[in-house]
């Protein structure tokens, strides 16, 4: 692992982001009856991943800590994936839009398994 300064420098935190920033502008579309449900749901579940890789990256002297953190961006991406899978059957979403999001959910997933896999590599206490 390249040194790191912050969690902003990340890739996985900027993918995040990226996503965070792509779910917002994507759900703009939706019907303004879903504001309140699944609009809301989606966006609330697409933005703490980020939160929780910046939290994870301060909790790395804590190398449970760290992996907690990263186990629940895990799972938020894991529920945008699901929100984004629902979205697509009530027809808010064409199937290459969830397609085009789902692979670069999974990649993000791939990504945050890859840090708790080596999580003594971000957690040393050098």
């Amino acid at each position: 692992m390249g040194y790191v300064n912050s969690f902003r420098d990340l890739d996985v935190y900027k993918l995040s982001r990226q996503l965070s920033q792509e779910i917002f502008v994507v759900t703009k579309s939706f019907p303004r009856e879903e504001i309140y449900s699944l609009t809301d749901q989606i966006r609330r579940s697409s933005r703490p991943v980020g939160a929780q890789i910046a939290e994870a990256w301060t909790k790395r002297r804590y190398e449970k800590h760290f992996i907690s953190k990263l186990t629940d961006a895990d799972g938020e991406q894991q529920a945008t994936q699901h929100w984004l899978e629902t979205a697509f059957d009530c027809d808010y979403l064409n199937k290459e839009q969830m397609n085009e999001l789902l692979d670069k959910y999974q990649a993000l997933g791939k990504m945050i398994g890859s840090m708790i896999n080596k999580s003594s590599a971000f957690c040393r206490k050098d």
